[in-house]
């Protein structure tokens, strides 16, 4: 995706808000549609069964039938896909959307034409039923655009993102490997020993950012007050977004650009960022402290990075397990807890190399090794594979 910033009239944003919030409610009608349905009833209704359906609303509601059918349909498709990837079992199931949350739509069949330049900074793509809106030309729109998506974050801005496949980004080709070891204080540390940090907010943004918290916990709902001091909290979240986004966009194409072959930790992230608080029957231990750790892995970016390196380097990464990768001692292959002195650093109780936990840690993972249960090493796969069940003794 290409994205490019929005600036559309006041009543442009009206038409736009009036795509949102239809393809939210197609969106949400397809939820409670699937969440009502039985395996007794047959197969589910697919894409071309939906559409006919949203024929006969929008001939029973005028209100519907003002709207885009186009920005409707593609809902219906996006919601198709997204329960999709849930029974791939890469994604969570699909679920409610709501206002001043999830504010976006999708346009295709969208053509060269659809698309201009204006002068060196701006441009002007065409929406339905808005016309042409300006955006900001930061960069070149890609060749063969086909569809695009336009969202508003919580900050007010609106986006404008054509969906292109990008190009992949070329390695050395000197056969390189790296290995990444991704943790809380730092975001990412490779083998070469290149520590490396997502931004964040700084210390007087945080500071603001906890004042404004206070304020809105102090707010009546429903006032100007509290709006306001929403707004003011989304500015702050959305700047530090950009940031971590920025960060990993960079950090991947240089990581990229240096090796050949990435090996990275096989982490099912969802499942460590699930809530602890449990259930009223059986409610969990240590909820403010595993919820503090949730916010600090998706500050750290680990998802987001993996995900770009998957893009601009395909086929050139590796998913090694991460078993026991930082209780491993990277120079003579002995696993003991032991070894872990503390958060940062690692002392190996058989041979004594010392060494910085983190690097240790990538050192093992660009080694493609990860000590199993039963003590052998797992040894990573082919680039862009399962890592391979072989057992090899430790060394």
């Amino acid at each position: 995706m290409s994205r490019y910033r929005l600036e559309p009239s006041r009543e442009q944003e009206t038409i736009l808000l009036r795509h949102c919030s239809d393809a939210r409610f197609v969106w949400n009608l397809c939820v409670e549609q699937e969440s009502w349905w039985r395996a007794d009833r047959g197969r589910m209704p697919r894409f071309a069964e939906r559409c006919r359906q949203l024929t006969e609303a929008r001939a029973d509601s005028p209100w519907l039938a003002s709207g885009s059918v186009i920005v409707q349909q593609q809902a219906i498709r996006d919601h198709g896909q997204a329960m999709a990837n849930f029974f791939a079992g890469t994604h969570r199931r699909p679920s409610w959307r709501k206002a001043r949350r999830d504010e976006g739509f999708r346009v295709v069949a969208v053509s060269t034409s659809d698309v201009r330049r204006l002068n060196r900074h701006w441009g002007q793509v065409r929406i339905p039923k808005a016309g042409w809106v300006r955006f900001r030309w930061s960069r070149g729109v890609p060749v063969g655009v086909k569809s695009l998506r336009v969202n508003r974050d919580r900050a007010g801005r609106w986006h404008v993102a054509f969906a292109v496949i990008p190009n992949p980004v070329d390695g050395p080709g000197t056969g390189q490997i790296v290995g990444i070891d991704r943790g809380i204080t730092v975001s990412a540390a490779l083998s070469t020993g290149e520590m490396l940090k997502a931004p964040g907010l700084s210390a007087r943004e945080a500071a603001r950012l906890r004042r404004l918290q206070r304020k809105l916990a102090r707010a009546r709902r429903g006032s100007n007050r509290r709006g306001k001091a929403k707004a003011a909290i989304a500015r702050l979240k959305t700047r530090e977004t950009d940031r971590r986004k920025d960060w990993a966009e960079k950090t991947s194409t240089d990581i990229a650009r240096r090796f050949d072959i990435i090996r990275v930790e096989d982490l099912n992230i969802p499942n460590m960022t699930r809530s602890a608080k449990g259930t009223v029957d059986a409610p969990g231990r240590n909820v403010a402290a595993k919820a503090g750790l949730n916010r600090e892995i998706h500050r750290s970016g680990w998802g987001l990075l993996a995900r770009r390196l998957e893009d601009n380097a395909p086929g050139r990464v590796e998913k090694v397990p991460s078993a026991f990768t930082s209780q491993r001692c990277s120079a003579c292959g002995h696993a003991d807890a032991k070894s872990r002195e503390s958060q940062a650093d690692f002392a190996c109780v058989a041979c004594g190399f010392a060494c910085n936990a983190d690097l240790n840690a990538a050192k093992n993972i660009a080694a493609g090794h990860a000590v199993t249960a039963r003590g052998g090493v797992r040894v990573a796969g082919p680039a862009n594979r399962e890592p391979q069940p072989e057992l090899l003794p430790v060394a």
